[in-house]
């Protein structure tokens, strides 16, 4: 069930923030990239002026040079506009690429670099009337409109003031000369382009805090939300414990194949199977090279009947080998005295088959720790008050 907007009131958690980023959720300020499209711009324009103004200067001194030679030959004219054509849309191109450079680093200057195609799928719920009606009401769009009215009313105070300041001496302009007149003319743009930017500077520096603040509050989390994120990150203990149990299973499945290798199999005698092996010139201690239980424990035995590996039935030590040793590592130290009794009758078994020595008698059934044993855990957790 989702929570109400009313409960969501614990910060976002980086996992969420991450996912907002990747749907392309990340913070944008409006009025950063109108300050840096028009601050760019002006300069661009202050910048670029004089050489583009120069260059069309000379291509309008060509246009009206005319002589003998220009009319005989008429194509030259419009050689002569496409020279001047050419000349002003390479300037408007430079101009177009320097703005639109200044858009994007003032947009990832804001939230950072994403590259995600949701926020430009189609999505018909946006064209929806009743949830655009309930849009129009929330805190993020007050905010907007309480921003762009203050915006609105600071511009025209403030162009207003500067315009009634200064409409007489733009009266007098007529009276003076062309080039004094046209002077005075882009100074006057300057200082109030100038002022114009100083005040979107300043909202702009109030913007990009409010937007990540009201950023941040649109992902906010309920208790249950935060609940449910843990129980994804560590991951649901019943299906952990499943996946550990289902990949135990593949890997005493994979074992099986290490079954030839042992020197004995120890069985329980019919739910559990060991296969130990010891190389005393290449190993510290016997290993358990495969394991398993039920059908696996039964086909580790007929696998080991094959090819002639002595099984022998020691109920106590093949559960404990089988619940304490890991597959190709050395077992508990604990065994070690109960594996090498197992060992030295198969050693002795093996010499009476080669002829060399007396047939054994009965297997030893050896000592082993009450702890290590899971079925003496299980009794003892039974018989307990």
């Amino acid at each position: 069930m989702e929570s109400s907007s009313q409960d969501r009131n614990l910060p976002a958690s980086e996992r969420k923030l991450q996912k907002a980023r990747e749907d392309g959720q990340v913070t944008r300020s409006r009025e950063l990239s109108n300050l840096a499209v028009l601050g760019v711009g002006a300069i661009s324009v202050l910048a670029l002026s004089p050489l583009l103004f120069g260059q069309l200067k000379t291509q309008l001194v060509q246009q009206l040079s005319f002589d003998t030679r220009v009319m005989a030959d008429q194509a030259s004219m419009l050689q002569r506009l496409s020279d001047m054509v050419s000349i002003g849309l390479l300037g408007c191109v430079v101009f177009a690429l320097i703005v639109s450079a200044a858009a994007v680093l003032s947009t990832v200057a804001a939230g950072g670099w994403v590259t995600s195609l949701k926020p430009i799928m189609p999505d018909f719920s946006r064209v929806n009337p009743l949830t655009g009606l309930g849009n129009m009401f929330t805190k993020d769009k007050l905010s907007e409109v309480v921003k762009m009215t203050f915006i609105t009313a600071v511009v025209i105070t403030l162009g207003a003031v500067y315009l009634s300041s200064s409409l007489h001496s733009l009266a007098m302009l007529v009276l003076q000369p062309s080039t004094a007149a046209l002077e005075h003319l882009s100074t006057w743009l300057t200082r109030g382009m100038g002022m114009l930017l100083l005040v979107i500077l300043l909202v702009a520096m109030v913007d990009v805090p409010l937007q990540m603040f009201l950023h941040k509050s649109r992902l906010k989390m309920s208790h249950q939300e935060v609940k449910q994120e843990h129980k994804e990150s560590d991951g649901n203990p019943q299906l952990k414990g499943k996946q550990r149990q289902r990949q135990r299973e593949i890997s005493q499945g994979n074992s099986i194949a290490a079954v030839p290798k042992a020197d004995f199999v120890l069985m329980n005698p019919t739910h559990f199977a060991v296969a130990i092996r010891y190389d005393d010139k290449t190993m510290r201690a016997p290993q358990v090279v495969s394991k398993g239980a039920d059908l696996l424990a039964f086909k580790i035995r007929d696998i080991a009947k094959h090819h002639a590996i002595p099984v022998l039935q020691s109920p106590m030590l093949a559960r404990a080998l089988y619940a304490n040793a890991e597959l190709d590592k050395d077992i508990p130290a604990s065994l070690y005295t109960a594996v090498a009794q197992v060992l030295a009758y198969i050693y002795r078994l093996k010499a009476a088959m080669r002829g060399d020595g007396p047939m054994p008698g009965e297997p030893p059934q050896p000592f082993v720790p009450a702890e290590l044993d899971p079925l003496s855990k299980v009794v003892a957790n039974t018989v307990k008050p």
